[in-house]
């Protein structure tokens, strides 16, 4: 079917592998663009970022080196000697690399972007009486305006303003959570066989993590006491939130392993997917009914995510573990009526969780939104959730996930701005 077909391009534009956070990633790409249209080594440039960009890269490590911030991001782009030019692009970051970077940041500015697109970072590069520019935006990997010596260059594909990310953001919010079943339901596994791939990527990320003690060792703390696999469906929910932790723990210290990416994040890529792993080894799931629940998941994540915006004063965790109460339901057997429950569970749960930027609390967060998830599907199961007269609960999932979408996006701009002068103050 064409709204299958469709479904499946977006999952694979969407599920691809990062190097560290995405902000900087993102940075570093536009550093590079920056660079080669100019032709020549940079001898200055000025960052604009949006505030979202800016409070997403402040804390968190960059892959490969103790640097952090959009600012240093960027220089490492220009000066990346990796041949790969996407967003692992920090997986190759030399000494020699550093040091030049570190030396053009000292002469280099980073300005806010008022009014941008969360997702917003421009790369104004000069030398002598030559200038180049690169602004990536909306999406962490797109650029949408290209240009050398003031004049503007074409764009790669289909970047340009009302092209193919604008049509398939107006697609994702189209679908409704029987919509996701429906098509995780009928699919041809075999087309849909990289979401199992991606999901082993990042759980093979999670079991690095817990290998090798990164972050605030969030997993190590919540299975001390456990046996070593678990024993019970609580339990099992339980190292599947640990789990899913540890990956975060791993990404946000900088660890250089891949993650796969959802809705241009890898801790929403981490959430969606490895609960899902972990619970299916716990029920046994076959991995025909793990592509299933992996594929709803993933979709229901990026059908949230287009309610909203991609960065926001609105945690990603929740939102993309709304995506995982779902996968978990249909590991265990449920249908629309359970993940109608889990959704409005959760918000009722969880809606006020604020994103202050990346960083390794960011574990805590997943942590929290991935057990409250298993709490939602258990509560679930049993016919419980909240009613329409609770608060900002819907009718069902999807009026619950409108509701809360129209607080992020109309209702906690101000949230953010503050968020970001309590980050910006501890800089002084």
């Amino acid at each position: 079917m064409a709204t299958d077909e469709k479904i499946i391009e977006i999952l694979k534009k969407e599920m691809v592998v990062a190097m560290g956070c995405t902000e900087p990633a993102a940075s570093a790409l536009a550093g590079s663009k920056a660079s080669e249209l100019l032709g020549q080594v940079p001898e200055a440039v000025t960052v604009y970022a949006s505030r979202d960009m800016v409070k997403n890269a402040m804390a968190v490590g960059i892959p490969n080196c103790k640097e952090r911030g959009i600012l240093t991001a960027v220089c490492l782009g220009i000066f990346s000697e990796n041949p790969v030019k996407d967003l692992s692009i920090l997986s190759v970051v030399t000494q020699r690399q550093l040091e030049q970077a570190k030396a053009l940041a000292e002469v280099s500015a980073l300005e806010l972007e008022e009014g941008a697109p969360s997702v917003y970072v421009r790369v104004e590069a000069r030398a002598g009486a030559h200038t180049s520019s690169c602004t990536i935006s909306y999406e962490h990997d797109r650029f949408t305006r290209l240009a050398k010596d003031g004049k503007e260059l074409p764009l790669p594909g289909d970047c340009g303003k009302g092209g193919q990310a604008e049509r398939e953001e107006t697609f994702l919010k189209s679908l409704t959570l029987a919509d996701a079943i429906q098509f995780a339901s009928r699919v041809d596994l075999e087309q849909v066989r990289f979401v199992l791939e991606s999901a082993r990527t990042n759980y093979q990320l999670s079991c690095y993590s817990i290998a090798h003690d990164y972050g605030l060792k969030t997993a190590k703390t919540v299975l001390s006491d456990l046996p070593e696999k678990p024993t019970s469906l609580h339990e099992a929910m339980i190292f599947a939130a640990a789990y899913a932790a540890a990956g975060s723990d791993a990404r946000m210290s900088g660890c250089p392993q891949a993650v796969v990416i959802n809705s241009g994040s890898g801790n929403q890529g981490i959430t969606c997917s490895v609960p899902l792993v972990v619970l299916a080894d716990y029920l046994g799931s076959t991995d025909e009914k793990l592509i299933q629940a992996l594929c709803l998941s993933e979709l229901i994540g990026l059908m949230i995510t287009a309610r909203k915006s991609r960065l926001s004063a609105l945690c990603g965790a929740l939102t993309a573990a709304m995506g995982t109460g779902c996968g978990m339901v249909h590991l265990m057997g449920g249908g629309l009526d359970e993940m109608n429950r889990v959704i409005c569970n959760m918000v009722g749960n969880l809606a006020g969780i604020i994103c202050d930027g990346a960083k390794n609390s960011c574990a805590l967060k997943i942590y929290s939104s991935v057990e409250a998830a298993g709490l939602a599907v258990r509560m679930a199961f049993n016919g419980e959730a909240p009613g329409r007269e609770s608060g900002i609960i819907g009718k069902d999932g999807m009026e619950s996930i409108e509701n809360l979408m129209n607080i992020s996006k109309n209702g906690m701009e101000n949230t953010d701005r503050v968020i970001l002068s309590i980050m910006l103050d501890k800089q002084s």
